[in-house]
C-alpha cells in the first residue's frame, strides 16, 4: 500500500497540475494522501514537522535568488533594456534568420539573469512580428522562445545565475562555473541542435506553402509606443555583463581570499564558505546590477517603486510553488516505502552515480513539472548519498553538479510544466499546435546533451 500510495500520489500530482490546479494546494494534500495510504506516519505531525519544515528550509536558502532575479527582470523590462537587447540581436542576425535571432535574444537575456517568464513577455511582440515578416509558421514560435529561455542558458552554460545552477551548490560544495568545458559542450548541443531542428521544420513548412498562418491578436502583441525613449545598447547590456562578470570575480577572486571561519559557529548554521560562496556571489551580482539599471535609467521608469513591488510579488508564487514541491518530496522521502524507490533508482546504475543521478532528477522533474522542484526533491532525499558515491569513485563534484543541473532541464518541460503552459498562453497557441516542437527542443535534445556529458565524464 505504501508503494501504491506513492505512485498514486505522484500520478495525481502530475495529472491535476496539468489540469491547472495550483501545487500550493496539491502538494500538501497529495503528500498526506501518501501518508494515509502508507499508515506508518502520523498525518498532522508529518504535515507540520516534515512538510512545512522542508518548505521553510528551502525558502530560507533560496528566497534571495528568486526575489532578486524577479526584480532584476522587471527593471530590465520596464527600463526598455530587455527590448533594446532583443532588437539589437535581431538587427545583427537578420530577419531571414528569424528563428536564430529569437533564440539568441532569449539566451542573452536569460543568461544575464532575467526570468524566463519576463523574457517570454518581452520577446514575444518582437519575435511575433519577425516571424510574420519572414512568413514562418507562428506555431514554431513557442519552441524558439523555449529553446532560448529554458534550455542551454538555464542548465548548461557555466556561470548562469539561474536557480537550477545554484541549487546543487550546497550539496556538492561547488559554484556556478562547475564543469565549464562539459557544460559548454552540452549547451552547444542544445543550442545548435534546437536551431537546426526548428530551421528544418520551417523549411518543410515553406515547401508546403504553409506560411505564418491566421491568428487572432493577443494582449501581449501590444508594443511600447513608437516614441518611447529607449536606452542605448551599451547601457542596456551593461547590467547583464555585470551579473556575469561580478559573479565570476566574487567566485574566483574575492570570496576564496576571505577569512570566514565564523561560519563554523552554530549561529551561522555550522557551515563553510565553500557551501555558501556560490549563492553569495549571485546575490551580490544581482543586487549590484539592479542598482545599475535603476541608476542609469531613472528617468525612463514610470514608477521605480511600482517596478520593484511588482518584481517582488512576482517572485512569491514561483518560490512557494517550488518550496511546496520540496515539502512534498520530503514527506515522500520519509515514507518507509520510499526506501524501495530509492534503492531501485540507485541500483539502476550501481557503478555510475552520474547516470543514477540523471535518472533520479529527470524522473522527479518530470513528475512535478518543475526543473528546480524535481532537482530539489532528488537532492534533499539522495544528495548526500550521491556526493558520497561520487567521492568514492573519484568523480569531480563539479561534474556531479553539472549533470544534476542538466538533468533538471529534461523531463521538466512535459505538457504540465508551468512555463510551457504560460508560454503557450502568451503566444495564443495550444499544446496540439506547438508542443511537439517544444518537446524536441526542450526535452529530447537536452536529454541527448545530458547523456553525452555523462558518457564523456565517465570516460575521463
Amino acid at each position: 500500500m505504501g508503494l501504491i500510495g506513492i505512485f498514486l500520489s505522484l500520478g495525481l500530482l502530475m495529472y491535476l497540475a496539468y489540469k491547472g490546479i495550483n501545487v500550493l494546494v496539491l502538494a500538501p494534500i497529495l503528500a498526506l494522501l501518501a501518508v494515509l495510504m502508507s499508515g506508518d506516519l502520523p498525518v498532522l505531525a508529518t504535515y507540520t514537522q516534515v512538510f512545512m519544515k522542508a518548505l521553510g528550509g528551502y525558502v530560507i536558502l533560496y528566497f534571495p535568488l528568486f526575489l532578486l532575479g524577479a526584480i532584476f527582470g522587471k527593471v530590465m523590462a520596464d527600463s526598455g533594456s530587455a527590448r533594446v537587447i532583443a532588437e539589437r540581436i535581431v538587427d545583427r542576425v537578420g530577419a531571414h534568420r528569424a528563428i536564430t535571432a529569437v533564440v539568441l535574444a532569449c539566451g542573452v537575456l536569460t543568461f544575464g539573469g532575467v526570468s524566463l517568464f519576463v523574457v517570454a513577455f518581452a520577446i514575444y511582440p518582437i519575435a511575433n512580428a519577425l516571424f510574420r515578416q519572414a512568413d514562418i509558421p507562428k506555431r514554431l514560435l513557442p519552441a524558439a522562445i523555449a529553446l532560448g529561455s529554458f534550455t542551454f542558458t538555464m542548465t548548461a552554460f557555466p556561470g548562469t545565475p539561474a536557480i537550477q545552477n545554484a541549487i546543487p551548490m550546497p550539496y556538492f560544495g561547488t559554484n556556478a562555473f562547475a564543469a565549464p568545458v562539459l557544460g559548454t559542450l552540452a549547451g552547444l548541443i542544445m543550442l545548435l541542435g534546437g536551431i537546426l531542428w526548428l530551421n528544418r521544420r520551417s523549411a518543410a513548412a515553406k515547401a508546403r506553402n504553409e506560411g505564418y498562418g491566421t491568428h487572432k491578436a493577443m494582449a501581449a502583441d501590444a508594443a511600447l509606443p513608437d516614441d518611447v525613449q529607449l536606452p542605448g545598447f551599451a547601457l542596456a547590456i551593461a547590467p547583464v555583463v555585470m551579473v556575469i562578470a561580478l559573479n565570476a570575480m566574487l567566485t574566483y577572486l574575492v570570496f576564496p581570499r576571505m577569512d570566514a571561519g565564523y561560519l563554523a559557529e552554530d549561529k551561522y548554521g555550522a557551515t563553510s564558505l565553500k557551501s555558501v560562496a556560490g549563492i553569495w556571489a549571485i546575490i551580490v551580482a544581482l543586487v549590484s546590477s539592479i542598482l545599475l539599471v535603476i541608476a542609469t535609467n531613472w528617468k525612463r521608469f514610470e514608477d521605480v517603486k511600482d517596478s520593484i513591488n511588482q518584481g517582488t510579488m512576482g517572485s512569491l508564487l514561483p518560490i512557494f510553488n517550488t518550496a511546496s514541491e520540496v515539502g512534498y518530496g520530503a514527506v515522500i522521502a520519509a515514507l518507509p516505502a520510499f526506501l524501495i524507490v530509492r534503492d531501485v533508482v540507485l541500483d539502476l546504475f550501481p557503478d555510475n552515480p552520474l547516470a543514477s543521478l540523471a535518472v533520479a532528477v529527470n524522473v522527479l522533474a518530470g513528475i512535478t513539472g518543475s526543473a528546480s522542484g524535481g532537482m530539489s526533491i532528488a537532492l534533499s532525499a539522495l544528495g548526500e548519498q550521491f556526493a558520497d558515491m561520487g567521492n568514492a569513485q573519484g568523480i569531480s563534484m563539479g561534474l556531479m553538479h553539472r549533470v544534476t543541473a542538466l538533468s533538471s532541464g529534461g523531463f521538466d518541460a512535459l505538457p504540465h510544466n508551468g512555463a510551457v503552459i504560460t508560454l503557450l498562453g502568451i503566444c495564443g497557441l495550444t499544446h496540439k499546435q506547438s508542443y511537439a516542437d517544444i518537446f524536441i527542443c526542450a526535452v529530447a535534445i537536452p536529454v541527448v546533451a545530458t547523456v553525452t556529458v555523462i558518457v564523456l565524464g565517465s570516460m575521463v
